[in-house]
């Protein structure tokens, strides 16, 4: 199935700014938009949806959260770790700013079907990392 590339410059669409207003309390929702995102494995990801305004282990949190479908067989965890590099490095990265002030830590999970945030689902195949921005990139935080 051919990606379309979501060129960086390219801010969230306004239906998903809508919610963005500074000074909300609380954790935040962002739904996605359905568009698929191309990574370097070539499976097929899209956005779920972000939260963020979560506090987090060592302070404010934002997730990104993808589906991911082919990590239910077809594609193995190193495959899709580098994937989620790539999604924090090129998609999450240059959107931080749509959500106020720099986290202090940027989750980017990937799950082979959409769940709500927080259930428990055994049967669901999920990967999750962990980032930290430091100069301009994501580097990797062991959970």
């Amino acid at each position: 199935m051919p990606h379309a590339a979501l060129p960086l410059a390219v801010a969230l669409p306004a239906a998903l700014c809508a919610g963005l207003a500074l000074g909300q309390e609380g954790p935040q929702v962002v739904e996605g938009d359905g568009v698929a995102v191309a990574v370097p494995s070539g499976q097929t990801v899209t956005l779920q949806d972000v939260i963020w305004n979560v506090p987090g282990p060592d302070g404010m949190t934002t997730r990104f959260r993808f589906l991911a479908p082919e990590i239910a067989g077809a594609v193995d965890f190193d495959t899709a770790s580098a994937d989620m590099q790539f999604l924090c490095d090129q998609f999450a990265l240059p959107r931080l700013s749509e959500f106020g002030p720099q986290p202090e830590a940027v989750v980017i999970s990937l799950s082979d079907r959409a769940l709500p945030f927080g259930d428990a689902a055994p049967d669901a195949v999920q990967f999750f990392e962990s980032y930290r921005v430091e100069n301009g990139s994501c580097q990797w935080e062991m959970f």
